[in-house]
């Protein structure tokens, strides 16, 4: 187990590098940021000397190392639109992001997980078909959407829950839930075909032939053994949560990094976007080798060689 830790440390060093390589790439395709600096009323002259002190006249590859070197000592620089280390600013802004992720996923989980259950348990009932139904229109609703209509609802003609911003617990529940729906439905119906499987196992006839409670087949014999895709699918689901949340914190005007992103983007900000760029990635990486090591206590028969 320790070996296989250490082989995929190295190989999520290897990816983060890669997904720096892209997105500086990306990042240089659109165009020489200067301009956008300088200003309006900027001079060509003073456009050609922004150009030399930041660096931008030299070669790509050159530009490539020093950033490479900065980012491996946790350096990527200035932001050119607030003057502050690029990192620190992204960090000011991650808890935020953090935060609503969380609880959209924690809402999923909660929600879908039970839902699923339920609905295998009354496999072809009213419950079962209005939740595929439910299941499928909700996945095709896209987040935006929902959450102009939530404001619209909740906020304009209602007046009951704050628009926009964060700060107590009420700003909390449109932007959640509107993050969370396409996560939540997905995870329902892959627990509820995943439990209808694993019910039908001649293992769980056994158990309930043998006289054991229905609570004790259900959460010791069916719902562990239907666990492993679900804790894949919710591994994916956070990593895509917490650097996904862009259009959504955008509409509530949520101050996350994905707002962030957003407004360097049009700015520009090359250290910003990379900063964000690589701590999602890492934790995206991170995320996936957790899960990854999860599944070694949900099935012992599985071994990492």
């Amino acid at each position: 187990m320790t070996g296989y830790a250490v082989r995929r440390m190295f190989h999520a060093i290897l990816l983060i590098k890669c997904v720096l390589v892209v997105v500086f790439l990306l990042l240089h395709i659109t165009g020489d940021p200067t301009a956008i600096i300088a200003g309006p009323d900027a001079t060509a002259d003073d456009i050609v000397r922004l150009r030399t002190l930041m660096g931008f006249d030299q070669p790509l590859w050159v530009q490539y190392g020093k950033f490479f070197l900065g980012a491996v000592q946790g350096d990527f620089g200035k932001s050119f639109e607030y003057g502050e280390s690029a990192l620190a600013l992204v960090f000011e802004h991650l808890p935020a992001s953090f935060e609503l992720a969380i609880s959209a996923f924690v809402l999923s989980v909660v929600i879908g997980v039970p839902l699923g259950c339920l609905a295998a348990f009354r496999e072809n009932s009213l419950f079962d078909r209005s939740f595929i139904g439910t299941t499928v229109f909700v996945q095709a609703v896209p987040d935006f959407w929902l959450g102009i209509m939530m404001i619209t609802f909740f906020s304009v003609h209602l007046g009951i829950l704050p628009s926009f911003g964060r700060g107590s617990w009420t700003h909390f529940l449109m932007p959640a839930f509107a993050a969370s729906t396409y996560h939540l439905a997905r995870l329902g119906r892959l627990m509820r075909s995943q439990m209808l499987e694993t019910l039908r196992q001649d293992f769980i006839l056994t158990a309930r032939a043998k006289g054991l409670p229905e609570t004790m087949v259900v959460m010791g014999h069916a719902l562990k053994n239907s666990a492993i895709p679900i804790v894949t699918v919710m591994g994916l689901d956070l990593g895509i949560l917490l650097g996904g949340t862009v259009i959504v914190e955008t509409v509530f005007a949520w101050p996350g990094a994905g707002r962030l992103v957003v407004q360097a983007i049009a700015n520009r900000d090359f250290p910003v976007v990379q900063a964000v760029v690589f701590l999602l990635a890492s934790v995206f990486v991170l995320i996936n080798l957790a899960v990854d090591l999860i599944y070694a206590y949900l099935d012992p028969r599985i071994e990492y060689s």
